[in-house]
């Protein structure tokens, strides 16, 4: 889900997506939601500072943030700085 909400919102031309989840076993206040890594490159982040980057990512996947995702890290770079 998370890679078709980025693929509609942002296009990007590398998408990695990592669940990290099994690094926070146990860990109460998850929930049952996972741990993720989204290293992405995307035209739409040209010219934007690190926390505009951030803030695209997390609202293109929004809606999963109250349901499948915990934890997000995020790596997000336009392609001129790839």
């Amino acid at each position: 889900m998370i890679r078709e909400q980025l693929n509609a919102t942002l296009f990007p031309t590398s998408l990695e997506i990592i669940d990290d989840s099994h690094k926070h076993a146990g860990h109460a206040s998850a929930g049952g939601a996972g741990h993720f890594t989204v290293n992405i490159v995307a035209g739409a982040f040209k010219g934007k500072s690190l926390i505009q980057r951030h803030r695209l990512v997390y609202d293109a996947v929004s809606n999963l943030m109250q349901t499948h995702i915990h934890a997000l890290s995020i790596n997000a770079k336009p392609p001129e700085e790839e």
